[in-house]
């Protein structure tokens, strides 16, 4: 646990001109990665008369779980690259991969063609990552390490909520290309802020071949998890990424399917018109303002959290933060209650920032000089495996408890009432429209009938589930692994 001597005016203002200049082009990074990936589940699965690909869940579930997985793997082998060949030359090439894959992203449609554009751009995301990271870990010192990845992971989040709201008003007028557009102007000016104001400092340049450094590194990588303070840790946060996951990949669509958000939008446009035709759209706030209260929580409240939370024994932080962050995201798919959703997004946000940072601060502690970009990798392990794991949750689960038009589906069929199948010609839009007619129901009668008879909201269950074993895992963990060498450190001293 670090010991806090500088007051927080005295923190802030120990940090490095890099540090800031990586939290800068993190913003940036985020704002163009958010303002797609938040509202991607939407698009992949939106109905194709209104822009969407149409894609079942599984396949949104393959496209988002497995590309982002395989990016938080891939940190392992850039950063080695990162540290091989320096930052600025890594960051240059990754900027210029972004631009071009998410403007090319937005010129595909079918589904083979999405995945591997957006593998192509998961690979420019992947060798910013660790740069990004080791620039702020070898800016830092023991004593502002927790504030820095505090302000760092704040620095995240308001590119993650201005990148959603940006893409919210800007798909309403524009249409779906634009928010491709938008992604790859914003890394353009990351490209012009490395090339003009980051310099470089002075490295050794390795003699070894980029096979030999991967080697060492894989090797270094298992000298490190060879520490069960550290192994053990990576694997107790799979089930945090796994279950954080679920604000991205499955609350916009379960929002869209289940949740009436008229009342919230009919009070938001009547306080203030303006605001009100940002976020609704035909009666209703868009799913992506619900998820973007996660990204403004932390923006307001990550640093004042975070000061606090150096006070804390790490692992002790992040139990509570476990704890919390389970309740708000049960809360969010508990019911169908707009209120209630508002709730539990903010909950689940203070569990996120109390958890995360921290973290973030353990692993930079333990990194050793010289292999900050390494070691940095090894955080997105478990961010690769929960990402794995996501699209079982949000792909297969969802398909099979909870997609309204599954479920409705399932229902015609019961009920011995033909319809045609869903195509690029006869969309979702138009099967609701369709099956709503020959029930006799409107669309929110219909949407209740289903809720009442299948229970699409049991998947919290699930969810919830993996966090409570996340918490009982750390909680032994802390137990068996962690107080008995503090306690040896203490006798020691």
């Amino acid at each position: 646990m670090e010991k806090q001597t500088r007051t927080f005016k005295e923190t802030v203002a120990s940090f490095k001109p890099k540090f800031w200049l990586a939290s800068i082009m993190e913003l940036f990074e985020r704002w163009a990665w958010y303002g797609l990936f938040a509202v991607l589940a939407l698009y992949l699965t939106g109905s194709t008369d209104k822009g969407g690909l149409g894609f079942t869940h599984v396949e949104k579930g393959e496209v988002m779980g497995y590309i982002t997985a395989i990016l938080y793997l891939l940190p392992l082998f850039t950063g080695v690259l990162a540290d091989r060949i320096g930052y600025k030359k890594t960051l240059i090439i990754a900027y210029v991969i972004l631009i071009s894959g998410y403007y090319s992203m937005g010129q595909v449609t079918g589904y083979w063609a999405v995945f591997f554009v957006f593998l192509y751009i998961s690979l420019g995301a992947a060798l910013f990552k660790p740069v990004a990271s080791a620039i702020v870990s070898i800016s830092t010192d023991d004593e502002n390490a927790t504030m820095g990845f505090g302000i760092f992971y704040m620095m995240v989040n308001i590119g993650g909520f201005i990148g959603p709201a940006m893409s919210s008003g800007l798909r309403d007028t524009y249409g779906w290309n634009i928010i491709f557009v938008q992604a790859a102007v914003v890394i353009f000016i990351n490209l012009l802020i490395v090339l003009f104001f980051y310099k470089e400092e002075p490295r050794e340049k390795s003699t070894d071949s980029f096979g030999e450094a991967v080697s060492t590194s894989l090797k270094n990588i298992g000298e490190a998890l060879s520490d069960t303070k550290l192994s053990v840790l990576l694997i107790i946060m799979v089930g945090f990424w796994t279950m954080f996951n679920q604000l991205f990949y499955t609350l916009p669509t379960f929002i869209e399917d289940w949740v009436d958000t008229s009342g919230l939008a009919t009070s938001v446009n009547n306080f203030w018109p303006w605001l009100g035709g940002v976020v609704s759209e035909g009666g209703q706030i868009k799913p992506e303002w619900f998820t973007n209260i996660d990204a403004f929580m932390i923006i307001f409240l990550q640093m004042i959290v975070s000061y606090f939370v150096i006070k804390m024994r790490h692992v002790s932080a992040m139990i509570r933060g476990f704890i919390i962050a389970a309740i708000g995201i049960g809360i969010t798919f508990y019911t169908s209650n707009e209120m209630y959703l508002v709730l539990g997004v903010a909950i689940f946000a203070i569990g996120e920032m109390t958890t995360n940072p921290t973290f973030s601060s353990f692993i930079a502690i333990i990194s050793p000089k010289g292999k900050e970009a390494l070691y940095q990798g090894t955080y997105f392990l478990p961010v690769f495996v929960g990402n794995f794991f996501t699209k079982f949750v949000s792909g297969d689960l969802y398909q099979a408890w909870s997609d309204k038009l599954a479920l409705l589906q399932t229902e015609m069929a019961a009920k011995g009432i033909a319809m045609p199948e869903v195509t690029k010609e006869f969309s979702k839009n138009d099967y609701f429209k369709m099956a709503g007619e020959k029930l006799g129901m409107t669309q929110d009668q219909m949407t209740q009938m289903l809720w009442d008879a299948y229970g699409p909201n049991k998947i919290w269950m699930v969810i919830v589930g993996i966090g409570a074993v996340t918490i009982l895992a750390l909680v032994v963990y802390d137990n068996m692994v962690i107080k008995p060498k503090e306690r040896a450190a203490k006798v020691a001293e």
